[in-house]
């Protein structure tokens, strides 16, 4: 296991190998009892693939770090931290960041919920996905084979309004879940996204930042498809972090930049 801090400005590196390598994003925060069975499931799956598994650990008080440092056989296992909790939207960006100073332009970068509701065995479909010319695949539970019937139902409506609210006022192709935290994306996509905003190609603190970063990557014309998703919320150890109302807010206020916000004077 290997410790990064979360300073370091991004730079993809050439290819090194004949397959491409996932890298899988875990943003953290005090998830100690949840990460151990999650990072057991990556390492079963790093046995047929070439994957590293990156926990950001976000100023975790209950021994989130010592989990990470301890290892998993089987598994490249590294170590990104915040000295103090600085939300899911920067813990997300120092994740892409460490990743991008590594990776090369032909791997793989996935995002995913560090709390085991997500299920590391779709690392193969969205491999394949990517394999087939997609830029975005996003876990989605609004297709055919999707679904979130374990989650509460305040979280659920949720994700359903912000859904509608998103897919009526901004075009993007192809996506129908736009606040998923389970994505993945093509290596080459997040560098030419990062050269052009650099530090702010995430600037929302909260649950938000994975719409933005969606909306963003878009000026980039990406091929964006969406997978199944079948949400473990039943594997969930405590409580939620997401606050709604908050959350909610962030959603109106993100919309309402967008909106204003002129496009890119330039192609990425």
């Amino acid at each position: 296991m290997r410790t990064t801090s979360e300073q370091g400005a991004p730079a993809l590196s050439p290819g090194r190998g004949t397959s491409a390598r996932a890298h899988v994003v875990l943003p953290a925060y005090n998830e100690a009892a949840s990460l151990p069975p999650l990072l057991r499931r990556l390492a079963d799956v790093a046995l047929a693939e070439r994957l590293t598994a990156w926990v950001v650990d976000d100023g975790s008080s209950d021994g989130t770090a010592e989990v990470v440092a301890a290892g998993v056989p089987g598994l490249d296992l590294r170590l990104v931290s915040h000295p103090v909790n600085l939300g899911l939207g920067q813990a997300v960006q120092s994740g892409l960041r460490a990743v991008l100073a590594e990776a090369a332009g032909s791997d793989l970068v996935v995002v995913m919920d560090a709390d085991d509701t997500h299920d590391p065995d779709l690392l193969r479909r969205l491999r394949a996905e990517i394999d087939a010319g997609a830029d975005v695949v996003i876990c989605s539970r609004f297709v055919d084979g999707g679904d979130d019937a374990t989650a509460p139902p305040l979280r659920r409506l949720l994700s359903r309004g912000a859904a509608v609210l998103f897919r009526r006022l901004v075009r993007v192709e192809g996506v129908r879940d736009f606040t998923s935290g389970f994505r993945a994306y093509r290596a080459d996509l997040l560098a030419r996204a990062t050269r052009h905003w650099g530090e702010r190609l995430i600037e929302e603190r909260g649950f938000a930042c994975m719409v933005e970063l969606l909306l963003k990557l878009r000026h980039c014309r990406p091929v964006v498809t969406e997978v199944p998703l079948v949400l473990r919320y039943d594997r969930k150890q405590g409580a939620s972090k997401i606050r709604i109302a908050r959350t909610v807010g962030q959603y109106l206020k993100l919309l309402a930049r967008d909106r204003l916000a002129p496009a890119p004077h330039r192609a990425l």
